[in-house]
């Protein structure tokens, strides 16, 4: 058997259920992301992040849905698919889009089934609370696992009454707790908190069996999520409070596609090393049976005395 390379970096060991249930009891902090295209979850599974979560937002980031509601089953099916294509190791998560397992446990098997079939997704996320339950449940007892997500649930804004953290009074406090509860007797692997109050989080973390992950929910829990286009503000439309921008690439985006408008209209792009030409003797003959009347055949011969003259000075 060959020596180990020395220095080399071991392979990632693929996560899964049982190996973020040894994170928590080792108090190793999850690290769980939104990713929604192929590149993002190369790098993300690359560097080693943990749960790769097919969000819904992306819907908003990548085709323009005002909300995660109007997000279709199947826009998620090609993050889903994309995401699979791009990672080999995290733990990939389907955040389950809106009306997609809230009809029937019939409509919630099927439509979980068909991301484990269709894209290779491993757990599913599904938002809401107690009443979803009995779906959630049905989509376990077939053999798929589910993250809960309670909180903030984008699918019930109305119900809501907006984008407000939950869980400030004791009575909305001890409902968050409930329906964390009832989805983790449901069978949920792990529970999600978006944007409730960080008391709530942490005594949920300290005293459900499962890891509880904050989205916006402080830093108590096992874990964190966070939507990846807010780390680098790609959704100026709205930036939440949660949210911490590392580097900002709206003007880094602008300045490059200033500088290509600039090059393209001063002519100074494509250059000559961002070109393919002929031959002085191919664009000849090329010219004579097209009857082109003025080739640039003196351009072609400066070219190639140019190419013989920095092969003579490297010899």
């Amino acid at each position: 058997m060959a020596p180990a390379t020395q220095g080399a970096v071991p392979p990632r060991k693929k996560v899964t259920i049982p190996a973020l249930m040894k994170k928590m009891e080792r108090n190793d902090a999850i690290v769980q992301m939104a990713i929604y295209d192929y590149r993002s979850a190369v790098i993300a599974d690359r560097l080693g992040i943990d749960i790769l979560c097919v969000s819904d937002s992306g819907g908003m980031i990548l085709f323009g849905h005002r909300s995660t509601v109007t997000v279709s089953f199947e826009e998620v099916m090609f993050m889903a698919q994309a995401v699979d294509r791009g990672s080999r190791y995290g733990l990939r998560m389907v955040d389950m889009p809106y009306w997609s397992f809230h009809v029937s446990t019939a409509q919630a098997v099927e439509n979980a089934g068909k991301f484990v079939n269709q894209a290779n997704a491993e757990v599913m996320k599904c938002e809401g609370n107690r009443h979803h339950a009995r779906n959630i449940e049905a989509i376990i007892q077939a053999g798929i696992p589910v993250q809960g997500h309670i909180g903030i649930t984008p699918m019930r804004m109305p119900q809501l009454g907006g984008f407000a953290a939950q869980g400030k009074v004791a009575a909305a406090a001890l409902a968050l707790v409930e329906d964390a509860k009832a989805m983790v007797d449901a069978g949920c692997f792990s529970i999600l908190c978006e944007v409730t109050t960080e008391e709530v989080c942490q005594y949920l973390s300290e005293t459900l069996p499962v890891p509880v992950i904050s989205l916006g929910a402080g830093n108590k829990a096992h874990g964190v999520h966070i939507i990846t286009s807010d780390l680098f503000h790609l959704y100026e439309e709205h930036v939440p409070r949660h949210s911490k921008i590392y580097t900002d690439l709206i003007p880094i985006i602008e300045d490059v596609y200033t500088r290509y408008m600039t090059d393209v209209r001063k002519r100074t792009y494509p250059g000559p090393e961002h070109t393919a030409y002929m031959t002085a003797r191919e664009l000849e003959d090329f010219a004579t049976k097209v009857n082109w009347t003025n080739p640039p055949i003196e351009a072609a011969e400066q070219r190639e005395k140019a190419k013989r003259a920095t092969r003579a000075a490297a010899d």
